[in-house]
């Protein structure tokens, strides 16, 4: 059943009536000892696929059995597997286009093109599809921009450029998703594309180029639920400019394509041809769920997420001296304890209206994996899954009157958030670098992509003792030395003072949630309203 959004006052009244009232006593000396626990030495880096893996979620079941939650996994089971496919290019790849005088000109694969297969079979074969030029590939209603227009791309291969349109309009420094590939992609599947290419500025010699060229030809691993495009690949401006005019056009006179006039141009006469293939190895790695079944509305669901693996060890970095193992304890055996005593917290509080599940996500470090594969295969319906809060990497600091959260200004979920921290005398901010494209590096990203509403608070910098300049330049300190090293190893100095502070917000903004029937919603400018709208349409 559909139910209401609340207004910010609304929001404040509630969270200040109901959430206050809930008793917890989040225990810092705790939160250290487990850390310790999951992140020494005999864990190996908790690499997916290794014995690290079946030692952290051995521990993490034990700790939720000994609570009492059940298994929240697909079939009644703790685990949910999660499959990734790495696929590596055999070599042979070809590719030639044909201009409208009939002639066809070979590419050379890696010099003049970029091809891999990305169907699900590892296997690419195009013949002679027409090209579209959909300059930034970008539908965003919300921004009032359309590349594509009226164009049909069925069957066709579609050209984008890179990143997205500079300014205000997509969100001034802090990117949006569409300036990701995959998102490209995404709306060009949608619309029956065969195929994208990406038109790298640079010609065959350019740096630029050579980067590409070198990055294509690695092996990897496709995110789970990835569109099932036959093929993506890229060319240097000099191919585009010869495709532009063998089709009649000046590559250099087409419309602007950063000021929202642009639509997509048709290169009549000129089509392409593309075969290639790729070998596939599957490597199976698990999320690990905990459910707490709510007592009115158990088909709702409020998720706390967090990735339990890091980057491994010597079997991962044999080329390496020195300390050989990645312990991980900062990123993110903390956030997986933060989950971890979330979950002692709220079970200890009478029993939610709405369920919540605790999510342990795989393969965080090798591209949000795990968390898209359960998007990609949820346990519990995307469109009745209220919100996903996130922890990755908990802060290590006294307390600070700020808390940052990656996506600012995305959903309603930080006005909750803002209502709680105010009469505490703290106030939500952003991440303050947004260089880093932070909002789209964890695992609360594949739930938004799929309309859940979904935040991820993030370290304060404005120290309550020594203020803004003190913490920034602590945690770039930190960030700097430790940040995906060997050297990430827990220490009986940290000060997780501020861990405390933000996970009690955490505790009440998830609670309160679970104990309303609201559903947060997007904000108006948000990519991601398009999608949850389809889901409000679906629950009602």
């Amino acid at each position: 059943m559909f139910r209401k959004m609340m207004g910010g006052a609304a929001v404040a009244a509630v969270l200040l009536a109901a959430g206050m009232a809930s008793a917890q006593d989040f225990s810092a000396a705790r939160i250290s000892d487990d850390i310790r626990t999951i992140s020494a030495d005999a864990y190996q880096g908790r690499y997916p696929g290794t014995e690290g893996e079946r030692m952290v979620l051995s521990w993490l079941q034990a700790q939720y059995e000994a609570m009492g939650l059940e298994p929240g996994g697909p079939d009644g089971q703790w685990l949910q597997p999660v499959a990734l496919k790495r696929y590596t290019p055999v070599a042979g790849a070809t590719a030639a286009w044909t201009g409208p005088d009939g002639v066809v000109h070979p590419l050379t694969v890696g010099t003049d093109i970029t091809v891999r297969a990305v169907t699900n079979d590892g296997r690419a074969s195009i013949d002679n599809a027409g090209l579209v030029f959909v300059g930034h590939g970008i539908f965003a209603p919300e921004r009032q921009w359309d590349d594509y227009g009226d164009v049909d791309v069925r069957g066709k291969v579609v050209i984008v450029v890179g990143g997205e349109p500079d300014g205000e309009r997509f969100n001034g420094e802090y990117a949006t998703n569409y300036q990701s590939g995959a998102y490209k992609a995404d709306e060009a599947f949608r619309r029956g594309a065969v195929g994208i290419i990406t038109l790298i500025p640079g010609d065959a010699a350019s740096p630029v180029w050579q980067g590409a060229v070198r990055g294509n030809a690695r092996t990897r691993t496709l995110t789970p639920g990835a569109v099932d495009l036959e093929f993506s690949g890229a060319i240097p401006h000099d191919v585009g400019a010869a495709w532009a005019a063998a089709a009649g056009l000046d590559i250099a006179q087409l419309p602007n394509i950063a000021d929202g006039t642009f639509r997509a141009v048709e290169l009549p006469g000129v089509r392409l041809s593309v075969a290639a293939e790729e070998t596939i190895e599957t490597l199976v790695t698990h999320n690990l769920l905990a459910r707490l079944p709510g007592t009115e509305h158990p088909e709702e669901t409020i998720i706390y997420s967090a990735h339990w693996d890091h980057v491994g060890g010597v079997e991962q970095h044999p080329t390496v001296t020195g300390d050989q193992i990645w312990n991980g304890a900062w990123d993110n055996a903390s956030g997986t304890i933060g989950v971890l005593e979330m979950a002692r917290q709220i079970s200890a509080a009478p029993r939610p209206k709405r369920s919540i599940v605790f999510a342990h996500m795989a393969a965080e470090e090798m591209g949000l994996l795990g968390a898209y594969g359960y998007a990609a295969d949820p346990v519990y319906p995307l469109e009745t899954t209220v919100a996903d809060i996130n922890i990755d990497m908990l802060p290590l600091s006294g307390s600070t009157r700020d808390v940052p959260i990656f996506g600012k200004g995305q959903n309603e979920l930080e006005d909750r958030l803002q209502a709680l921290a105010e009469p505490l005398g703290r106030y939500v901010s952003d991440d303050g670098m947004p260089e880093q494209g932070f909002y789209y590096r964890s695992d609360h990203f594949p739930f938004a992509r799929m309309g859940v509403p979904a935040i991820m608070p993030w370290h304060g910098w404005d120290w309550v003792e020594g203020g803004r300049e003190a913490g920034e330049a602590a945690w770039r300190t930190k960030f700097a030395a430790d940040y995906h090293k060997a050297s990430d190893e827990w220490s009986a100095d940290w000060d997780l003072t501020s861990a405390v502070e933000n996970l009690t917000l955490l505790y009440h903004l998830g609670l309160d949630l679970a104990n309303s029937e609201d559903w947060p919603g997007w904000k108006p400018t948000s990519e991601f309203a398009v999608v949850r709208a389809r889901s409000d349409a679906a629950r009602q």
